[in-house]
């Protein structure tokens, strides 16, 4: 039974190595120099860029500085203002662990309102009597 196995093996490995694809991979332990850290310092969502003198720039060396270029104040920003009846709207963020405290926001005057901690906007809409 042993010898059949290994019979199986050697006839499986044959055609392996005939459609096997080899990848070679560097795993070498000299650093590379990707960039200057200093002309791709780009700027955070708080405006954070580095002086060219400062030792921080140090850890960008051999990697790249990831900075996520979708601020949440512009996905907010895109959202349009919900239109309600009322002259008082709650906001909470969405409710539940994910959400914000339960906050009331006066719609009396025209224009957009923000909510203060998601900065969800609302809008009272008008009410023609005719």
């Amino acid at each position: 039974m042993a010898t059949s196995k290994f019979r199986a093996v050697q006839i499986l490995g044959k055609q392996f190595k005939q459609t096997s694809i080899w990848h070679t991979f560097s795993f070498s332990t000299v650093p590379k120099l990707l960039k200057n850290p200093v002309e791709n310092d780009i700027p955070t969502h708080t405006g954070q860029k580095w002086d060219e003198a400062d030792f921080r720039l140090v850890r960008f060396e051999n990697a790249s500085k990831e900075v996520n270029t979708r601020f949440a104040i512009d996905l907010i920003a895109e959202v349009p203002p919900k239109e309600v009846k009322s002259r008082i709207v709650s906001c909470d963020g969405g409710g539940g662990p994910l959400g914000h405290p339960k906050v009331f926001i006066n719609l009396d005057q025209p224009g957009n309102h923000t909510c203060g901690y998601c900065g969800l906007r609302f809008l009272k809409a008008d009410e023609h009597h005719h």
